[in-house]
């Protein structure tokens, strides 16, 4: 059973570390940045690959250091994500982490993180996060690429409608919540239609 609990960080408001300059470093900073641009990202690593400096180059939130982690590099940080190809170095920065009571994940690594990245369908407003309980990423990566095609390119304009709808309403929180009920089942049952009509 998955007992992960889902959560939606404003990374803005946090301050992530992450080790690791390479292949790995990369992916995991393009999964912060691709869903939060102005995330505020410290990348520590003694070599960083060129495509992390070309993303420095448009985030000015993400500051790189071009040197060995130092213990020091956990302080006033909120989250690490370590992404090196040294397993010693990976299980001795998580045992600090976990010293300093910081959130850690260690790529590639299930039983040193505290937290996954998950893959993510997004269309405008609307983001799933999926989780395979860091069993298969591969399954993850096929389970979204076959949400992004269920949902339309107009989501975005059901969702702005919905809240309009949702600040006009009067009544109570439950008046509220019965309506907004009652017009998405509409929604719901309308692409079952659509779904059992006959081609």
């Amino acid at each position: 059973m998955n007992r992960l609990f889902p959560i939606f960080l404003k990374l803005e408001t946090l301050h992530t570390l992450v080790v690791g300059g390479g292949y790995v470093g990369l992916e995991k900073i393009s999964a912060l940045l691709d869903n939060s641009p102005e995330a505020r990202i410290t990348l520590v690593a003694p070599e960083i690959s060129q495509e992390i400096r070309a993303l420095a180059g448009s985030h000015p939130n993400l500051q790189l250091v071009m040197r060995a982690f130092k213990e020091d590099d956990l302080q006033d940080r909120d989250l690490v994500i370590v992404a090196t190809n040294d397993k010693a170095l990976n299980r001795e920065i998580q045992a600090m982490a976990k010293k300093k009571k910081l959130l850690c994940n260690v790529a590639d690594t299930p039983e040193l993180c505290d937290f996954y990245l998950s893959s993510i369908v997004q269309k405008g407003n609307l983001k799933i996060a999926i989780s395979t309980n860091g069993l298969s990423p591969t399954a993850a990566k096929r389970i979204k690429a076959m949400l992004q095609e269920s949902f339309p390119d107009d989501i975005d304009n059901t969702l702005n409608n919905l809240q309009q709808i949702r600040n006009y309403l009067q009544g109570d929180f439950s008046a509220k919540v019965a309506e907004l009920n009652r017009i998405t089942d509409i929604l719901i049952r309308e692409k079952k239609h659509k779904n059992n009509s006959p081609s």
